[in-house]
């Protein structure tokens, strides 16, 4: 692990003849989040590590390096970690890798764990319970000690070049604050121990641990800018149906959770998914009323179930999204805005795609909310995109009338562009390899 910033951006930027003042102009590492630029600005704004000392900037390219540097000098301490090249989560204290063997003990019996908790003997009005789940659990925590990493405050996490990559960890910002994760490819982590819920829902699921990246209990300033989300090359549909359900082995990408507050989601790429982000844990923490503020704009949504976002509670600012999916995608469209109870979305300029015809009131899915502001919508199909108060179609199409009176509107902003002109933007500049 060095103590510099990558030789491979110092040998580009020799090779290029950049002065040393532009070259830090340049720099990811110092750059912070521009004022106005969504919720993560308010106040003293989103500034990251930009003010580490020569001492607190590493470079890493494996999961050992990256632990390592987020413990360097205190959890606190402004630092500049740069991220070369892809890192495995699920690897060994020698960097080989590891994975269901090596986390389940000798009591772990997958077969036993089906045929103890089959509705058809277990039924599905109680939670499983007994040795089989106990030692099911035990393999869920070895696994999580491996690929769960806490981010301190005052960090800046960078990916270098067009190849940076985190397959199978988990980045958990927990009572934290002043965060910056920028050019980064994430591939979701996999739960090798899913557990079997029969009472969720009315014919149970199987759930999941591990979100790619949570904000959570108070977090505030964090700004997530150019990054890539995915289930990798582990989707949903590979492991089939067990008790007639998704063998799920994943949980969402991007969470904001239990009263964190005023984070900026710009410029990402979200992908071929199942839940994709939640703000707000639970209907009844109501200790979340007046945080969870939070702004999402020129994401590039493409071949996701739900949750884009799923909101509770949080005045979420929702503007120049690109949402683009495919009739023959894995991953069925569920819908897009999930308004949950005293949720507060403001939606403007968002631009919804389909390969199929679809009824625009499913865009939107009422969690027991009452409101959402949405203006400038356009929604296509097998025809050309027409402008579509979503609003208005899903009052249409539903019993329950939602109103537009959030009670509040949007002032940090930097520039809301046409609707039209919001896929080829989004295309051509979000993800991975594009932040400058």
């Amino acid at each position: 692990m060095k103590k510099t910033v990558s030789s491979i951006l110092a040998a580009s930027i020799l090779a290029l003849g950049i002065s040393s003042a532009s070259a830090a102009s340049n720099d990811l590492g110092r750059q912070t989040l521009p004022q106005n630029d969504g919720w993560a600005s308010y106040g003293e704004g989103t500034t990251g590590g930009a003010d580490a000392a020569n001492s607190q900037i590493f470079t890493v390219s494996n999961k050992q390096e990256l632990v390592k540097a987020l413990g360097a000098g205190g959890k606190n301490t402004p630092k500049i970690i740069y991220v070369d090249g892809a890192i495995d989560f699920n690897v060994d204290e020698n960097n080989q890798p590891i994975g269901p063997e090596y986390y389940a003990d000798e009591e772990y019996d997958f077969n036993a764990y089906l045929a103890a908790y089959n509705p058809e003997t277990w039924g599905l009005d109680r939670e499983v319970s007994g040795p089989l789940e106990e030692v099911r659990a035990r393999a869920q925590k070895k696994q999580k000690a491996e690929v769960v990493v806490n981010i301190g405050s005052n960090t800046s996490i960078i990916g270098l070049g067009s190849d940076a990559k985190i397959i199978g960890g988990s980045f958990i910002m927990s009572g934290v604050e002043n965060i910056i994760i920028r050019n980064i490819e994430f591939e979701a982590p996999r739960d090798f121990f899913p557990q079997w819920d029969p009472t969720d829902g009315s014919y149970g699921e199987w759930n999941s641990e591990y979100d790619n990246v949570t904000i959570t209990n108070g977090s505030h300033h964090v700004w997530l800018d150019h990054n890539t989300f995915s289930d990798g090359e582990h989707h949903d549909g590979d492991s089939g149906k067990i008790f007639g359900r998704t063998y799920q082995q994943h949980d969402g990408l991007l969470d904001v959770t239990n009263a964190s507050d005023y984070v900026t989601i710009s410029y990402n790429v979200f992908h071929d998914h199942d839940k994709v982000s939640l703000i707000g844990s639970s209907d009844s923490r109501t200790s979340d009323r007046d945080h969870l503020k939070v702004t999402l704009h020129h994401n590039y949504y493409k071949n996701l179930t739900q949750r884009l976002p799923r909101v509770r509670y949080g005045q979420v600012h929702i503007y120049n999204n690109y949402y683009e999916f495919s009739k023959e995608s894995g991953y069925k469209f569920d819908y897009a805005l999930g308004v949950g109870i005293e949720s507060k979305i403001y939606a403007e300029n968002n631009f919804f795609q389909f390969d199929y015809d679809i009824d625009p009131g499913k865009i939107i899915k009422d969690w027991k909310g009452t409101t959402i502001y949405e203006d400038g919508s356009y929604v296509g199909g097998k025809s050309s995109a027409r402008q579509v108060d979503l609003v208005d179609a899903f009052n249409h199409s539903h019993d329950l009338q939602l109103s537009e009176n959030v009670g509040w509107k949007p002032s940090l902003v930097t520039n809301i562009h046409p609707t039209q002109a919001v896929p080829a933007i989004v295309k051509a500049k979000a993800g991975a390899g594009n932040a400058r």
